[in-house]
């Protein structure tokens, strides 16, 4: 039952929201727009909020059921963190579309928080401050995905959850690569820039 629940959260993470969504109502390919990443971050650039917003409320909503029922049916702290990161793979490397997806924020921000709501909450709060202050959502991502594991340590929580909470945030960062090196450049897009 363990491994068909650890399945399912990768399916279900790959399910690539922005890129249906983009291709239903714009029938392009958001691949091929703007950073080409399927997530909510480049779908509201290109694309705006009206499409945005049910990209990012789905694709938090993909890392959060896998993390809730895998606590709710097992009682397996660690295991359960194991399929928020499996739905985070899910995200970012979706099979059905040639393993090209997101970034992987919304959906660790829903795992993060099926896992501890406080702790998440004080993060998604991080994430919030960082960019009123700069204007960069990947820096804020990057800071927030990275402040989990810790602020749930802090909380005294179980160190093999915050282990697979920590390889979460390390893929993250991976996967902003690109906006790392354009942020050392100075050359990252601010929150509310439109691509082409």
């Amino acid at each position: 039952m363990k491994i068909l629940l650890a399945v399912a959260s990768y399916l279900l993470g790959s399910v690539p929201t922005g890129y249906l969504l983009v291709r239903l109502f714009f029938k392009g390919d958001v691949r091929d727009m703007g950073s080409g990443n399927t997530g909510a971050t480049n779908v509201l650039r290109v694309k705006g909020w009206k499409t945005a917003l049910p990209v990012a409320l789905f694709d938090v909503l993909k890392g959060f059921l896998p993390v809730f029922l895998a606590s709710r049916w097992f009682g397996d702290p660690a295991f359960a963190a194991l399929c928020g990161l499996l739905a985070v793979v899910g995200h970012c490397f979706p099979f059905a579309i040639g393993f090209r997806g997101g970034k992987g924020m919304a959906t660790s921000f829903g795992a993060f928080a099926a896992i501890a709501w406080a702790p998440a909450l004080a993060c998604l709060g991080l994430f919030i401050v960082i960019i009123a202050l700069t204007r960069f959502v990947s820096l804020g991502s990057i800071l927030a995905v990275l402040a989990f594991p810790a602020v749930f340590l802090i909380g005294r929580g179980h160190a093999a959850v915050a282990a697979v909470s920590f390889a979460v945030g390390v893929l993250v960062v991976v996967r902003h690569r690109a906006n790392i090196g354009r942020l050392v450049r100075g050359a990252e897009r601010r929150f509310g820039e439109r691509a082409s």
